[in-house]
């Protein structure tokens, strides 16, 4: 694999001096991928000084680092993921940032100097926002903005994120930085710029952006992205819990979310293109979902007795393809649920976060897809909020879900539950991959896609029904009595 540098200091020399730091701080991070999995070495992408080393202040050390890993069936998977890292460099880590300490390097072009997480450095954070407000390249990277950038703004790291890392900027803007890095554009720059351009107001549009230029050794790839901070705004996942725990309805929120959704893929399949989902491609997307069934099934064995009624959705759409059934597909969220929809201080819904779910290749999440996809991942999230309500509030998600379809369909003139394979289909994806997840990650919660999949599984009149096929009588869905989820 190819190296860059245009550090001052050796770079042949930088990485292994860091090599031993990096082994023991990478794997804890919550945004670190390969966890499980031993680090076996390291590789340099690319390594820039954004703030030069050698002097009496802090330095500012940007680096794209692959990681060496085994694979799932042991030996490693070339070339290894890839992340970005921005560390500070100081002689002497003030008390202060004593959280932020990565370690002190004992060799090499560093040695004897501390090296630190610089985003939870105001000082270096503020360098960040400094190059993006003065467009143009240093050494491999690129700064791009589409409007002037007030200076000044003071810096804080955001702590809830998993799999990137945020910093909000006096409160008027948010940088998000992604960590693991693939080549090309990210769906979060993308999107975004693509719905500005639209005129869509329902989601922040970027104000700067960096990445590794188009002559870099990996191609050029999204690093970060600046928009405006939605200041007082609340997730609809929060506003949603605090409605059970009033007892409040929340049917008009969710239709105008609904609406909100449905604004913006109107305007993602306006300004970018849409394909057609034919037989071909019917049967390629079940056939993944069936493999994704099989190999839940195998690592979470509760879903076997659910396994034949779960696959019968896969089939579903399938079948409706060899009938001549065809579906449009067009750019999405990819990752869609309450916690990715702001409500604003006038009321108003925002969707954010673009990016599509950071596990899966790049190339996929920008591949096209039905919209339902992510109608499917709201109704999931309302199915989640109130199982996280004792006792189960089961008429309440079946409201919010009925509402949320009705609001999408005011808006676009297509009712989600008309293509009911089709949505039956991607909920029941959704909830398979959900109760793996619980199942490695929150066994408590397990119950929950649990219920899901025991409605899913149930035999559905109208099943069949999708939106070029015949017959579009919608299901009955059979409901899970609470007492079966403890």
């Amino acid at each position: 694999m190819s190296e860059t540098a245009s550090t001052a200091r050796a770079p042949v020399a930088l990485l292994p001096s860091l090599a031993p730091l990096l082994h023991e701080w990478l794997p804890r991070r919550r945004w670190f991928a390969g966890k499980g999995r031993p680090v076996t070495g390291f590789a340099l992408v690319s390594a820039t000084e954004l703030l030069p080393l050698d002097t009496a202040g802090p330095g500012l050390l940007h680096l794209l680092v692959r990681v060496q890993q085994p694979g799932a069936g042991g030996p490693p998977t070339p070339p290894g993921d890839c992340y970005q890292l921005l560390l500070g460099v100081r002689d002497t880590l003030p008390p202060r940032l004593a959280p932020a300490l990565i370690g002190r390097v004992t060799q090499g072009p560093l040695a004897g100097r501390t090296v630190y997480e610089a985003l939870h450095d105001p000082r270096l954070a503020a360098i960040l926002l400094e190059r993006l407000r003065s467009p143009g390249t240093i050494g491999p990277l690129a700064f791009h903005r589409t409007v002037p950038i007030p200076e000044g703004l003071v810096p804080r790291v955001l702590d809830a994120e998993q799999s990137n890392t945020s910093l909000v900027y006096g409160d008027a803007y948010i940088l998000k930085i992604f960590r693991r890095i693939h080549p090309g554009a990210n769906p979060d720059l993308e999107l975004p710029l693509a719905l500005a351009r639209a005129g869509c107001a329902r989601v922040p549009a970027p104000v700067a952006w960096y990445e590794s230029g188009p002559g870099h050794p990996d191609g050029a790839a999204t690093l970060g992205v600046l928009q405006p901070f939605l200041r007082g705004s609340q997730d609809g996942w929060q506003l949603a819990l605090d409605a059970l725990a009033a007892g409040d309805d929340f049917t008009e929120e969710a239709r105008a979310l609904g609406r909100a959704t449905a604004e913006v893929h109107t305007a993602l399949a306006d300004a970018l293109p849409t394909v057609t989902l034919a037989r071909p491609q019917a049967r390629h997307l079940a056939v993944a979902m069936g493999r994704r069934l099989d190999a839940a099934a195998q690592a979470v064995p509760a879903l076997l007795p659910y396994a034949p009624g779960l696959r019968a959705a896969f089939d579903a759409v399938a079948a409706l393809a060899e009938q001549g059934g065809t579906w449009r597909a067009q750019r999405v969220h990819g990752d869609l649920h309450l916690g990715q929809a702001l409500r604003t201080p006038r009321g108003d819904w925002a969707v954010i976060d673009f990016e599509g779910e950071p596990s899966k290749p790049l190339a996929e999440r920008r591949r096209p897809q039905p919209a339902v996809r992510d109608v499917a991942g709201i109704l999931r999230s309302f199915d989640y909020a109130a199982h996280s309500h004792h006792p189960w509030q089961a008429e309440w998600a079946e409201r919010c879900r009925d509402a949320y379809c009705a609001g999408y369909a005011e808006a676009s003139g297509t009712d989600p539950r008309a293509e009911q394979a089709l949505l039956r289909a991607y909920e029941t994806d959704k909830a398979v991959y959900e109760v793996v997840y619980e199942a490695r990650h929150r066994p408590d919660w397990l119950r929950v896609p649990m219920a899901a999949v025991h409605r899913l599984a149930a035999p559905q009149d109208g099943a069949g029904a999708g939106p070029h096929s015949p017959g579009r009588a919608r299901s009955r869905r059979p409901r899970l009595a609470p007492d079966t989820l403890t």
